[in-house]
């Protein structure tokens, strides 16, 4: 299947910025990281309350304090991959993990990673990155993944209307971004966000279409 091209056009407010490995190193180093929630998002924990095989190989990119990773841990969830692109989130992901071999801590790039996956959790990762880099998100994700693999998590349903993340979006522009490459099991209303969140996600539940 042919990669899909990308339907957005950057503004010249996004050929001005940036947002790389020394943007998100100064957020980690200056504590700017009002995305974390403290702990795991409860979309999220409820979906892998049911998910049966503990031997998935799991991808948690963009993971930050990785709040996800630990509850995987806690529910006997044996290969997990985290993925951060600042040095400094690494740094105290591999203390916080120090003594847990099921999970993998790299400092990489989602972009260039290569490897292959069961599932892949979304939950603050694709709305840090421009709008104009959606589709290649969706390109590198079917790429990682297996086939009938998932990706699973919460989107933002709303806009935004700023120059730096997060940036949101809606229902039908996420539909058209990823129907080529999946088939959309679920994409409504989150009905368990975290309250400062209620009413602007969605959980989503895309499954990779067969190659």
């Amino acid at each position: 299947m042919n990669k899909i091209q990308s339907s957005f056009k950057l503004s010249s407010s996004e050929f001005e910025l940036n947002f790389d490995k020394t943007y998100w190193e100064n957020r980690w180093q200056n504590n700017e990281i009002g995305w974390d929630i403290g702990h795991p998002s409860p979309a999220i924990t409820d979906y892998l309350d049911q998910y049966e095989n503990k031997n998935a190989s799991i991808l948690i990119p963009g993971c930050g304090n990785a709040y996800e990773a630990e509850y995987l841990i806690k529910k006997g969830f044996s290969n997990i991959t985290l993925i951060d692109i600042s040095p400094k989130a690494v740094e105290k992901l591999k203390e916080k993990f120090i003594t847990i071999p099921e999970v993998k801590i790299l400092c990489t790039d989602f972009f260039t990673h290569q490897a292959r996956y069961d599932l892949v959790i979304e939950q603050t990762f694709f709305c840090a990155i421009l709008p104009s880099k959606r589709t290649d998100y969706v390109n590198h994700a079917s790429e990682l993944l297996n086939d009938n693999a998932k990706i699973i998590g919460v989107l933002f349903n709303k806009e935004f209307n700023q120059p730096n993340p997060p940036f949101g979006g809606s229902i039908i522009d996420y539909k058209n971004l990823f129907e080529p490459f999946f088939t959309i099991k679920k994409m409504e209303e989150c009905y368990n966000s975290i309250l400062p969140r209620k009413n602007s996600e969605v959980f989503i539940n895309f499954i990779k279409k067969m190659t």
